[in-house]
């Protein structure tokens, strides 16, 4: 079984005169331990797509299921309950700038009320200490690099032990040894905790990691490639 399954999928901004089509008959799988990359022209659909796999937007029309359960039509409290199986790293990484890197990361675990507040610090300094940032558990975001940053996202996206990682440009803001090393870090920690990422990216520089790329056009899925590596 696939563990995001999308068929016919079809979806729309804004009501009545100002209703626009943004997706278009969406079909795509994608199974257990694969990286996938999304890529297209900005304004293509790639954001919208990935929110609504990652439950932060409801989908509207045909089938979008997402570890077993569908999403299409969901309620709110369902859609609450599927995000709390990803890890969702967003292009500016939006960090807390009031928080530490280790209050940061402990956010990723916020959802899931059963672990204790002890057990949160540790696996939230054990995390940090995995991406290289194990001496900085107590900075905050603007004492660290961009690159350093997205680390930080990188790993609240993972303490959690997701089985779904969704990356929206991750490396937008980064040079391309930074952006090649974050990307590195994420396959080796992916592969590690046995989860798949999907990954919206314009980072030609990158795409050689993946098992698959995806090309979203003018809202419609143009081509999937599989790559040999």
């Amino acid at each position: 079984m696939p563990v995001i399954s999308i068929r016919n999928l079809d979806h729309y901004f804004g009501h009545g005169q100002l209703r626009k089509q943004v997706l278009f008959n969406i079909n795509l799988e994608i199974y257990s331990g694969e990286i996938v990359f999304m890529t297209g022209p900005s304004g293509s659909g790639k954001t919208t797509l990935l929110t609504l796999v990652g439950g932060l937007r409801s989908a509207q029309f045909g089938s979008l299921q997402v570890l077993g359960r569908e999403l299409c039509g969901a309620s709110h409290q369902q859609l609450v309950e599927s995000r709390r199986r990803n890890g969702y790293i967003f292009q500016a990484h939006n960090l807390h700038g009031s928080l530490t890197a280790l209050q940061n990361v402990k956010m990723g675990l916020e959802f899931h009320q059963h672990i204790e507040l002890a057990e949160m610090h540790r696996r939230s300094a054990q995390m940090l200490e995995q991406v290289g940032l194990g001496n900085c558990l107590h900075y905050y975001p603007d004492q660290l690099s961009g690159g350093q940053k997205q680390r930080v996202a990188i790993a609240r996206a993972l303490v959690s032990h997701p089985q779904i990682v969704l990356a929206d440009e991750p490396t937008a803001a980064l040079d391309g040894q930074s952006g090649r090393d974050v990307v590195n870090l994420m396959q080796q920690l992916a592969k590690e905790q046995g989860c798949t990422i999907l990954m919206v990216t314009h980072d030609n520089r990158i795409l050689d990691i993946g098992d698959r790329i995806v090309h979203l056009e003018d809202g419609q899925l143009k081509l999937k490639v599989k790559l040999i590596n």
